[in-house]
């Protein structure tokens, strides 16, 4: 009987998170960005130096998971506090070729529902220290808009 190997070539290249110890590791400053229309920011209002008004200043590290993050914002937004809010996120980073920013989807959670992406970390998102988090917050009354990777073909 043959035996074949479960673990994919992406397992293999995947390479392991080393852990981090928060009460010997200096926390960064993580500026994040919401919204309550269930969108992202645009890409240019975070450009030639400015940012969407909207902002929240986290004190974190690179290990924070996506549900660690919406608690977080959840404390600060009570009406996001409801059941079946759905949280979108993404990383706003500078493009290395030019003076714009990219927008990078992440991830998303939901307000008393565990997912797929709850675990999810920044680190293993290739989240860089003084990139932007920005955060699409949908009311539970009203779907999330299609992700990218979620749109039909």
């Amino acid at each position: 009987m043959a035996l074949e190997s479960r673990i994919t070539q992406e397992e293999i290249k995947k390479e392991p998170e080393k852990p981090i110890d928060r009460e010997k590791t200096c926390p960064l400053l993580l500026r994040v960005f919401t919204t309550n229309s269930g969108r992202h920011h645009r890409v240019d209002e975070f450009a030639r130096g400015n940012v969407p008004s909207s902002e929240l200043q986290i004190y974190t590290w690179m290990d924070a998971t996506l549900k660690e993050l919406t608690s977080l914002v959840k404390e600060v937004y009570p009406e996001a506090r409801k059941k079946g809010t759905h949280f979108s996120f993404a990383i706003v980073y500078p493009d290395p070729r030019g003076k714009v920013y990219r927008l990078k989807d992440i991830g998303s959670t939901v307000s008393g529902r565990k997912g797929a992406d709850d675990s999810m970390t920044l680190q293993s998102q290739r989240f860089q220290i003084g990139d932007y988090l920005d955060i699409a917050i949908t009311p539970p009354n009203r779907a999330p808009p299609l992700s990218a990777r979620m749109r039909p073909f």
